[in-house]
């Protein structure tokens, strides 16, 4: 093993306060367009601590380096075994931050510290409880190759995403966290989402087909899937069903969301009555006077279409995403309710439908995904038949 590897222990501040920067470890040294070949390796942060000490002016330079705990793992991925020791060598003296999933903890202390982080990630699913992120161009550093199979760094543009892009990163995050997600290209183990599943437990009622979209989705161990709370293989209980998520907004903001299974129609509005999706709980006194007993019908077909109709004698407005003007809500023919898609029962009273994608869902979306990339690339096996 390179020496020095051994010299980068200076660099390493045990705590952000000591830091002139953060670095995501994991994107780091995953990051295979520089240094050795290899699936991973610690060079790679060598070269990264030699680009801040050029951009700083500081050969001195100390970062504060926070890793997911699976980075040291997996050995032969590492040009050199004596690296994954190494790095555990450095978590064991407090040199690096070891976490579950560095994500968080990383963005929460660039939040308060405003320092520099270093990191390829967009971290899309983390921009609802950080929209710092949104259109920042001065605290994340991006990576590129450099002359002499250095590392340049550069000021990156985060962008803005849009809801739906933040709400299908947060889907993956979610998969990735249940162990659906498979490989070095986290291709989704669709055989497995698009399927219902049953805990053998006497009383478990975490995996119950019959309560739809409450239903969870399995835990991966080993390729086999596992109840969450038992730990016991689960059973497979048949095709997992569509539903789709409405979103009531009240001057700009969610205040609730409606989960419906496919196959279902109900009434939402003031009172739409037992069956209806009442909204007297969560609308503001001014705004809910104005909305009629019952304001529209939603539908869900059965291949998750979700369709709106006017019941009131107000009438609502349709507004297609890209659509420049307002058109009348039909009180005949249910019109369909695309993601971005806005539907206005009254001035300050909005519908829209979540952006996120449930598991039938989900799954087509991948198989299709899947046909666009290399056979090799998405290879993803299952051993739970």
């Amino acid at each position: 093993m390179s020496r020095r590897l051994d010299d980068l222990v200076r660099h390493l501040a045990p705590t952000a306060r000591d830091a002139d920067a953060l670095i995501d470890l994991s994107n780091v040294v995953r990051d295979d367009r520089f240094g050795d070949r290899r699936p991973r390796s610690l060079d790679r942060l060598r070269l990264v601590v030699e680009a801040l000490a050029h951009r700083t002016s500081d050969r001195e330079v100390r970062v504060h380096a926070l890793a997911d705990r699976s980075l040291r793992h997996a050995p032969h991925e590492y040009a050199d075994r004596a690296e994954p020791r190494l790095l555990a060598d450095w978590i064991g003296q407090g040199l690096v931050t070891e976490v579950p999933d560095a994500d968080e903890p990383l963005l929460d202390l660039a939040d308060v510290t405003g320092l520099p982080v270093v990191s390829g990630d967009d971290f899309k699913d983390f921009r609802l409880v950080h929209p710092w992120i949104q259109g920042n161009t001065t605290q994340f550093l991006g990576m590129r190759p450099g002359p002499d199979r250095s590392v340049e760094l550069y000021a990156r543009d985060m962008g803005v995403r849009t809801p739906a892009q933040i709400s299908r990163k947060i889907e993956e995050s979610d998969l990735k966290a249940h162990g659906l997600l498979a490989g070095r290209h986290r291709r989704p183990l669709t055989a497995v989402v698009k399927r219902s599943w049953r805990c053998p437990e006497r009383g478990c009622t975490l995996y119950d087909s019959r309560r739809g979209h409450a239903v969870r989705l399995p835990v991966m161990r080993r390729g086999v899937p596992v109840c969450e709370l038992h730990h016991t293989p689960l059973t497979d209980d048949g095709p997992r069903t569509g539903v789709a998520q409405l979103k009531v907004m009240a001057d700009d903001a969610c205040v609730h969301r409606v989960t419906l299974d496919a196959g279902t129609t109900a009434v939402l509005g003031r009172a739409p009555g037992a069956a209806g999706i009442a909204l007297h709980d969560v609308l503001p006194r001014r705004l809910l006077e104005r909305v009629s007993r019952r304001h529209v019908e939603v539908t869900v077909d059965a291949a998750g279409a979700l369709r709106l109709r006017n019941l009131s004698a107000h009438g609502s407005l349709l507004l297609p995403y890209g659509a420049r003007e307002w058109t009348e809500l039909s009180g005949g023919t249910p019109a369909l309710l695309r993601v971005n898609d806005v539907v206005e029962l009254i001035p300050g009273v909005r519908l829209t439908r979540s952006a996120r994608r449930y598991p039938a869902e989900i799954a087509a979306a991948w198989q299709r995904a899947a046909r666009k990339v290399p056979e090799a690339s998405a290879r993803a096996e299952t051993r739970w038949e």
